[in-house]
């Protein structure tokens, strides 16, 4: 389990920056939103996805997924969201905000408010 603790400043930057990357690069922020939606409905952690995404070592997170069809179908459209042309810019933002957590960067982007997500979270 991963504990948090991001004080409301930082996510208060963070959100701002996604706002940034939601109006200057739409197609990505659409995209990365799928990816997230994705995460979410198939009870994966935002962890694995961004360590999908930013090439990271995934095996501390690995989905425990009874069929392997679904995992591949996840890949692989992880995989599309990383050839868009502009993935820099979202692995940029990923590193910058590091610190907070791919999954508060995701609920972030996914309409939660810094606010909401303020203190320790064990949001995986």
């Amino acid at each position: 389990m991963i504990a948090t603790l991001c004080s409301l400043d930082e996510l208060k930057k963070a959100k701002k920056a996604l706002d940034h990357l939601e109006h200057t690069y739409p197609v990505l922020f659409e995209k990365i939103v799928h990816v997230m939606n994705l995460t979410r409905a198939l009870q994966m952690k935002y962890q694995y996805m961004g360590c999908l995404l930013m090439d990271e070592d995934s095996s501390n997170c690995l989905p425990n997924l009874s069929q392997g069809s679904v995992l591949r179908l996840y890949i692989k459209e992880v995989k599309t969201l990383k050839m868009d042309a502009d993935i820099y810019v979202l692995k940029q933002l990923f590193t910058t905000f590091k610190e907070i957590g791919y999954a508060k960067i995701s609920l972030l982007a996914l309409g939660n408010t810094p606010e909401s997500l303020v203190g320790s979270s064990s949001v995986k």
